[in-house]
């Protein structure tokens, strides 16, 4: 298995979009990519899109549930093996996995690194900056709202994880919508800086599957988790 470093923990709660980058690269250079080409500039404040986008938030938080709120706060701590635990069964788990739980590190600090620097692209204001009313019920990043990183990760982390488990690429990418959507529940997103999040996403996945290193990976975490996919169909 390919060690290029310490792996990022993914234990730890992440409730800030501004994380420190890593020093390198695993699979991704950053500057692979052309990142204000790809990504178009979010709706300009006052615009009608920008309006719409303020609208939904007020829409959404005039109908949260308690149970959204909840949701808010488990996607709020970004951790892959949270996000999509119930999406796979409870045998995925960062203790039993090792192989996987180390390429998710990498392949999340490729993320961060884009993150990190698409977020210094567009300076925009999060809803509650631009709008008062907007209460959100999770902590407020001090990161710019433009694209959200949260959702570029939670795609990130499904094309990953569907490539290791082709068969169920379609339910991760269904919890990788709602993660995203969370962001807006949680009142510090507008759904523009999902859809960007989303676009940056795919851009990095087809970064990362030109890379012979990523597939020689996934290879690796496939023959890691035969076992308990042998158990579970038995």
């Amino acid at each position: 298995m390919l060690l290029l470093g310490l792996a990022l923990p993914l234990t730890r709660a992440q409730t800030r979009e501004e994380k420190p980058a890593p020093a390198a690269a695993y699979f991704v250079q950053p500057e692979a990519v052309d990142w204000k080409a790809l990504l178009p500039a979010p709706p300009a404040p006052g615009s009608i899109a920008a309006l719409g986008d303020l609208e939904a938030v007020l829409q959404v938080q005039a109908a949260r549930t308690p149970a959204d709120v909840a949701w808010a706060k488990l996607i709020e701590q970004d951790k892959v093996f949270a996000d999509y635990g119930d999406v796979l069964g409870p045998w995925f788990e960062e203790k039993s996995l090792p192989v996987l739980a180390n390429f998710l590190s990498q392949v999340t600090a490729d993320a961060w690194l884009v993150s990190n620097r698409m977020k210094n692209l567009y300076p925009r204001l999060r809803p509650p900056a631009v709008e008062p009313t907007v209460q959100p019920c999770v902590k407020i990043p001090k990161s710019n709202s433009y694209p959200s990183g949260h959702s570029l990760r939670a795609f990130v982390w499904a094309a990953v994880l569907g490539d290791v488990f082709p068969d169920r690429q379609a339910d991760l990418f269904t919890r990788a919508h709602r993660v995203a959507w969370g962001r807006v529940i949680g009142g510090v997103h507008f759904p523009s800086d999902v859809a960007g999040g989303r676009v940056a996403a795919q851009a990095i996945v087809a970064e990362l599957r030109k890379s012979p290193a990523y597939r020689a990976e996934v290879e690796q975490c496939r023959a890691e988790v035969a076992p308990f996919l042998l158990k579970k169909a038995a």
